[in-house]
């Protein structure tokens, strides 16, 4: 596959057209219908799409040849040969799926359905800058690509997570507050000096709510994912679509006023920001104004563990400042399941009761009628998870499939 900042490529609905079955005459849209794992034999694809039975065996065949399906058994036979079946392989490709946080790098090789085939955890400061980040990021990659068995020939993609704003389109952060040096920077070119694959980068909790979302809550459309951390963001899916808004940052919930914090000043320069009330650095901050050894949110999380009242009082604090963000957000978008997630939702019920308390008070009676609001249960894979998701979605998208079997054709 040629590399791309991973922007998608739109396809016209009315090419190849000329067997009257739309754009199913192809094999990248004949492809879709095998991703979910089911075993089809070609009559089956033929009666399921009216195809013309010739025209599905040359698309399994080309497919057959790319390695993206592969062999399924055989059907049983009501007299002769039995049929052939055929399903989608995902360990066709490899993927390299990488979580950059402020003071973590997590990078995996995943199969194209998300199965992490090897995985390495890295004290990383993003502060360091892009260079040393992204440096170690190819190198730790390589090497895992070894681990798994695979080589640089088998990726299909690369997906970063980045703990900031991004442009989704070019891979660039923009502004990202805990992130000197990286304003503007090219990741993508970067990246691909070394790793020629498509690379796509989007902000972390993104592609936190596509792992989580994917892995545990397929069936929701409407999903929230809040991540409570060093900041505090959200990654919404709508109608079952990631929604980045016009510039990428929609899900920017660390920066909404919350009215009782009007003289306290975020990093950003304005007062009263849920960042700077809730987030893991500023609850550690209240606990050591109560005297407490607490510098940041392991602290916080240490002090819950030990039982300390004052420590679980200022979590569920935090969990109630949330949800008066989440009160208005419930309002606007109607979600059906909200995710807690980040490493302050590792202090489980005390950050949730607060939310909860909130958001079910504050909230439309009818919009929280079927409301599931619940902890992450992918924990600190949910980045990886995402990030693989992401990669996967474009490059086995019809239109990047017919491309890479017209190349390789």
């Amino acid at each position: 596959m040629s590399p791309t900042s991973g922007k998608e490529t739109r396809t016209d609905p009315g090419a190849e057209t000329s067997d009257g079955a739309g754009n199913l005459s192809r094999a990248g849209d004949l492809f879709q219908l095998l991703r979910d794992g089911k075993a089809r034999t070609r009559a089956e694809l033929a009666l399921t799409t009216g195809l013309a039975r010739s025209t599905v065996a040359a698309r399994i065949d080309a497919l057959i040849s790319s390695g993206l399906v592969g062999p399924a058994g055989e059907a049983s036979s009501s007299g002769g040969r039995p049929p052939s079946r055929f399903a989608f392989n995902p360990a066709a490709r490899s993927v390299l799926a990488v979580d950059v946080g402020a003071t973590h790098v997590i990078v995996a090789v995943t199969d194209l359905g998300g199965n992490v085939l090897s995985e390495r955890r890295l004290v990383q400061d993003v502060a360091d800058g892009p260079e040393a980040v992204l440096g170690r990021v190819v190198e730790e990659g390589k090497a895992l690509l070894g681990e798994a068995g695979r080589t640089v020939a088998d990726l299909a993609g690369i997906g970063i997570g980045l703990p900031g704003p991004v442009e989704h389109a070019t891979g660039m952060p923009v502004k990202p507050p805990i992130m000197p040096g990286w304003d503007g920077f090219d990741v993508v070119r970067y990246v691909q000096r070394s790793l020629p694959v498509p690379v796509l980068v989007d902000n972390d909790v993104n592609i936190m709510a596509l792992g989580e979302r994917t892995a545990y809550w397929p069936e929701h459309d409407n999903f929230l994912f809040i991540k409570v951390a060093t900041g505090i963001g959200a990654g919404i899916i709508s109608s079952g679509e990631l929604q980045r808004g016009a510039n990428g940052t929609a899900g920017d919930l660390g920066h909404v006023r919350v009215p009782r914090g009007e003289e306290v000043l975020c990093r950003c320069g304005n007062y009263g920001c849920l960042e700077a009330l809730a987030s893991g650095p500023a609850v550690a901050r209240e606990l050591a104004r109560q005297g407490l050894a607490a510098e940041k949110g392991s602290d916080v999380l240490r002090l819950v563990g030990e039982g300390n009242l004052q420590a679980i009082q200022a979590l569920r604090q935090a969990g109630r400042d949330v949800g008066d963000v989440l009160a208005t957000v419930v309002n606007l978008l109607n979600p059906s399941v909200i995710v807690i997630g980040g490493s302050l939702g590792q202090a489980g019920e005390h950050l949730m009761a607060g939310v909860r308390e909130v958001v079910y008070r504050r909230s439309l009676p009818l919009a929280t009628s079927h409301l599931r609001i619940a902890l992450s249960m992918a924990g600190d894979r949910a980045a990886i998870l995402g990030a693989s998701q992401m990669v996967t979605q474009h490059v086995l998208s019809p239109a990047v499939i017919e491309a890479t079997l017209q190349a390789t054709g």
